[in-house]
């Protein structure tokens, strides 16, 4: 049986015999290798720095030999291109590039489908957390983080809640996604807001604990049956309390635990509006027996006082008196007592209905401002309802 060599270039010969011819030749000859004993290919490919640039270029070249003849044939396979295939580093660089590609567009899926990821948290910096997407690293910025973890910790500081982190699994939202930029945002509250929204309606208590107080309100975050602390929402200053609120910070302090209301859920932009005082009874809305006694007497919270010289009007409800008697079906309109409160409730004029229905064709509003009061008796043949009305066409003529 014929016996077949070839020779890779400057590589070795390898002999390969049958299995007949095997046993008669010399084990000991060093033009026979043995193929199994070659070293096992490596698993990974070495990273594209460690491959020789010439290793590239090198040509291959092939001779076949046979012993049962004397002539040798030389074939060059390197113009066939039989030998040739892609090197190794670019073949790791276009599957790597592959599927990063392909990651990107994953991104792109997530943010229009609004699908949650569940992404390993690698690291973090000075703006927030580095969160792993497939083989992209996203940010997840500080403020979008849900509030269960600084609810968890209070007295930790932002870069050691940040390291505690790393290595956990956090759902999240992707926000952003910029392939050009090489920029995937995500957010850890749009994801919460996904999964607990759906258990709050208007109207709903809930406990919760202070977060940053500012200017214009406090932000609460809302402690769920669970015991953790998923969503916040923001109680305006003007829903603080039933008192004249100049200073928030009067009122409510960071970490204090309260008891809210929820009085406006936005679905759009993911917001919630809380309130505090709507879980007392209106001041306001009390009978005007309760501020201002019909013998005159005050009541602890008030002092009333009656006087029969001539009341001056809060400014601007002379104006609003001259209008209603111009409406049809209110004959009078006048300031019959007035007394002043303890209670600052509001600055601005306000106008509000007794709760008694009108008696013998006679009303009674009362007008706020400051802690000043007065009462307005109207002559009228409207009913409440009617009454109400009135108020407001005159309130949309008055500037």
């Amino acid at each position: 049986m014929a016996i077949f060599s070839a020779t890779l270039g400057s590589f070795g010969a390898i002999s390969f015999l049958s299995s007949s011819q095997s046993q008669q030749h010399d084990p000991s000859s060093s033009s026979i290798v043995n193929p199994f004993n070659f070293p096992k290919c490596p698993h990974k490919l070495p990273p594209p720095c460690q491959w020789h640039p010439h290793y590239r270029h090198h040509n291959p070249k092939i001779m076949v030999s046979s012993s049962s003849s004397s002539n040798n044939t030389h074939i060059d396979e390197f113009d066939s291109g039989l030998l040739q295939r892609p090197s190794a580093p670019d073949s790791y660089d276009a599957l790597r590039q592959a599927r990063r590609s392909s990651d990107w567009k994953a991104a792109n899926a997530y943010r229009d489908s609004g699908l949650i990821y569940n992404g390993r948290v690698e690291g973090f910096n000075a703006g927030g957390l580095l969160v792993r997407f497939y083989s992209i690293m996203g940010f997840l910025p500080y403020p979008p983080l849900s509030p269960v973890h600084s609810c968890q910790e209070p007295d930790q500081t932002i870069k050691e809640r940040a390291r505690e982190l790393i290595g956990a699994i956090l759902s999240v939202k992707v926000i952003i996604v910029d392939e050009e930029k090489r920029k995937l945002v995500l957010s850890e509250k749009e994801a919460s807001w996904f999964k607990h929204s759906k258990h709050i309606n208007i109207g709903g208590l809930f406990e919760g604990r202070v977060g940053s107080v500012e200017d214009y309100g406090a932000f609460v975050h809302l402690r769920f049956p669970d015991g953790l602390y998923h969503l916040t929402g923001l109680i305006h200053i003007s829903e603080v309390s039933w008192d004249l609120v100049q200073d928030v910070r009067d009122f409510l302090r960071e970490g204090e635990e309260v008891r809210v209301k929820v009085i406006s859920i936005d679905t759009v932009k993911m917001r919630l509006t809380l309130s505090i005082k709507q879980l007392e009874e209106d001041p306001l809305l009390e009978t005007l027996d309760k501020v201002i006694r019909q013998d005159g007497s005050g009541v602890p919270n008030s002092i009333s006082s009656t006087t029969s010289s001539p009341i001056d009007p809060l400014p601007g409800l002379d104006t609003i008196l001259e209008e209603l008697l111009q409406e049809d079906g209110i004959n009078e309109a006048r300031i019959s007592r007035q007394g002043f409160e303890k209670r600052v409730v509001s600055q601005d004029l306000q106008l509000w209905l007794s709760n008694a229905p009108p008696m013998d064709q006679r009303f009674t509003l009362l007008a706020r401002a400051g802690r000043q009061v007065q009462e307005i008796h109207l002559k009228t043949s409207l009913d409440q309802e009617g009454i109400k009305k009135a108020i407001q066409r005159v309130l949309e003529r008055v500037p």
